[in-house]
């Protein structure tokens, strides 16, 4: 019977050293070969090449959170549409910045060569902006020096017009005349080419009657934006009654501004106050105009001549035209059951008086 050798246990030395390979001539060989290293490094390549598209796609899309310093940002890039702010919001949004930090980010546009060095533009989050750059200088705390922003790139100027007026829609309650103002902003900026267009692409998602009475505004910003201190605080009621004697009397504009830069407006109430009496007194004054006697009424009656003669009425089928007010003419066919009104002075804010009134007739 053939004698078994024991075999004895392999070194611990030997296991953890890699076996030396040699060339043919004797030179060690590297541990891998040369294509395995090269294919490392190209599927690192490829790795950090995808990395890069999808960074670059999220920041295209607006997807990509980035933090700006606060003075880069130029917050005039876009007509603000918020005219001012609430103070006790302010405060309530800077407690708020200090106890949790930002938690929404502002939605900035990427700008080139601005004499300034400002390098992105401000399309919303204007409240937010301007919680941190009072923090930053009541604190100079560097954690307020910066700002969390979505950098986003519009088609058009329509486009970030639309994108700042939603985001304000959403998060601040913005008055008639603040909507007003940015339509008539935008149209001057050439953003949209008429009016109609404009309340349509600024504000697609309120209903028609609520772009009836912004458009109403319009009129009122055009006429007394340079003069107006408050005028976020004129309700829809005393707007559109402003806007009904602007239209009805055209002297009415110039002696509401008169009276404005010569009164007391140091409050908002005071300002209020004086676009209430100059309503009044022009809708006394048109009241009265309309119940003064015409001639033909105030003229002595004739003597009693004899029998009278009958005058024919108008024919069934005749117009019968009436000027009632300035701008605006009346026109009514007894045959034909129809009334027509005609004249600058029918617009949005006639119609939905008239509407009103017939719904109370």
């Amino acid at each position: 019977m053939a004698k078994r050798k024991r075999l004895t246990p392999a070194q611990p030395s030997y296991l953890d050293a890699a076996p030396e390979t040699k060339s043919a001539l004797g030179a060690p060989l590297a541990s891998s070969a040369p294509i395995a290293q090269v294919a490392s490094d190209a599927a690192a390549q490829s790795a950090l090449s995808e990395l890069s598209a999808v960074l670059e796609s999220a920041r295209a899309d607006g997807r990509l959170v980035e933090r700006l310093d606060l003075a880069m940002i130029d917050e005039s890039h876009l007509v603000r549409d918020r005219l001012e702010q609430d103070e006790d919001e302010m405060g309530a949004l800077m407690a708020s910045l200090r106890a949790r930090g930002q938690q929404t980010p502002i939605e900035v546009v990427a700008l080139t060569d601005r004499p300034d060095g400002k390098t992105h533009g401000l399309i919303s989050g204007w409240r937010r902006l301007s919680a941190l750059n009072r923090l930053y200088a009541e604190t100079s705390e560097p954690e307020f020096a910066t700002i969390k922003a979505l950098v986003i790139q519009p088609e058009t100027a329509r486009d970030a017009y639309v994108a700042m007026v939603e985001e304000n829609e959403i998060r601040v309650n913005l008055s008639h005349y603040e909507r007003a103002r940015i339509a008539v902003r935008a149209l001057r900026e050439g953003v949209y080419p008429n009016q109609k267009m404009a309340l349509q692409g600024l504000f697609g998602n309120a209903t028609r009657a609520k772009r009836s009475k912004i458009g109403s505004f319009v009129t009122l910003v055009e006429a007394l934006d340079a003069v107006l201190y408050f005028p976020v605080t004129i309700n829809e009621k005393l707007g559109l009654a402003l806007v009904r004697e602007i239209t009805r009397d055209p002297g009415f504009t110039e002696s509401l501004t008169a009276q404005l830069r010569a009164g007391d407006r140091e409050t908002p109430t005071g300002e209020l106050r004086i676009l209430s009496a100059a309503v009044a007194a022009a809708e006394t004054a048109a009241l009265a105009r309309r119940s003064e006697p015409d001639e033909e009424t105030s003229s002595p009656a004739p003597a009693d001549l004899g029998p009278r003669i009958r005058t024919p009425g108008p024919a069934k089928d005749e117009r019968i035209n009436t000027q009632l007010a300035p701008g605006l003419r009346l026109g009514y066919t007894p045959g034909q059951h129809r009334i027509e009104l005609s004249g600058a002075g029918v617009d949005e804010t006639l119609i939905q008086d008239l509407r009103a009134w017939l719904q109370q007739r």
